[in-house]
């Protein structure tokens, strides 16, 4: 049986790193209402001339080198995103460019916000499993702040930018064990960016438009049940995770998660207070900060999860 098994990962963080203290300045705010309410210290701000592509290329330079791997070995790009530096072509196309692949391979994004490396994950293993790649390159990457209302102190404190991105391998051993996915267009009316490019000009608001409760409530409650289908579907049960990790956007939903399935924060690769919510690039960021620190190990069994507005979410159970 053939498997797609991590190969390779890498993350990349903007220069700027902004704590609560600093937006304090700006906004009528405190790093105690912060930190109490969403566990967030600090976040990464692109610099003005940064895109997402180029957050993503940097991030999937260390995930090729960590894999071992030259750029024409890549035989696909996915990356996750909801903040494209441009209407088309996608990132991923950017991507290639920069990085220099040749190949012609394909390479294609995936919007499903905050849940979009899940997506994206999940699409390549399917290319892995099928035989119709070999090594796939998975990035998730954001520039959230250019969506965010920097005067509205209930969306501004909670977003950052930044970048992770996986390598994933045809192998003969496990990787990805199992994996699902779920939508419900329904409660799109909870998180969202109204705005489109019509015409010429921006119609609607180009920024964030957040219903906290609402949000919370459904991510807690969704998130448990899917942690639960991946694992009893693959024949697994809690105990047998090392570790989860979770899409960092509000440290009580995580601790949520972590009590339902009966595990210690101990076992949580919990990244959310130095990143903030970086979206597509949460849980790519938070697996290679894992497996850097050593926290992570060869062998080990890990849930990733995630839920994004539309609402999309997903997890995916693997061995690392």
């Amino acid at each position: 049986m053939q498997y797609a098994k991590i190969s390779g990962t890498g993350s990349y963080l903007p220069a700027n790193r902004v704590s609560n203290d600093d937006l304090a300045q700006k906004v009528d705010t405190s790093d105690e209402w912060i930190t109490s309410r969403t566990g967030i210290k600090f976040r990464h701000i692109a610099a003005e001339n940064e895109k997402t592509s180029d957050l993503a290329a940097e991030a999937a330079r260390r995930a090729l080198a960590d894999a071992g791997l030259n750029v024409n070995d890549i035989d696909l790009i996915i990356v996750a995103t909801a903040t494209p530096d441009m209407q088309f072509p996608s990132t991923a196309t950017i991507v290639q460019q920069k990085l220099g692949i040749t190949n012609g391979c394909p390479a294609f994004d995936v919007q499903a916000v905050c849940a979009g490396f899940m997506y994206a994950l999940t699409t390549a293993n399917a290319y892995i499993k099928s035989g119709m790649a070999k090594n796939a390159l998975v990035v998730g990457a954001e520039t959230f702040s250019r969506i965010v209302d920097w005067n509205d102190r209930t969306t501004c404190v909670l977003f950052g930018d930044g970048a992770g991105a996986v390598v994933l391998s045809a192998s003969d051993t496990p990787g990805i064990i199992h994996s699902k996915l779920k939508a419900d267009g329904n409660y799109l009316k909870l998180l969202n960016v109204p705005g489109q490019i019509a015409c010429g000009k921006v119609s609607g608001s180009p920024y964030i438009s957040m219903d906290g409760p609402g949000v919370f409530k459904f991510a807690v409650k969704m998130l448990a049940k899917i942690a639960d289908d991946v694992i009893e579907e693959a024949g697994y049960t809690a105990d047998q995770i090392d570790w989860i990790v979770p899409h960092q956007a509000n440290r009580r939903i995580i601790e949520s998660t972590a009590k339902h399935l009966g595990l210690s924060m101990d076992k949580v690769v919990l990244t959310v207070q130095d990143h903030g919510n970086t979206s597509a690039a949460s849980i790519p960021l938070a697996l290679d900060t894992g497996i850097r620190s050593g926290q992570i190990k060869r062998g080990q069994n890990l849930l990733l999860e995630g839920i994004g507005g539309g609402f999309a979410w997903g997890a995916v159970l693997l061995q690392y």
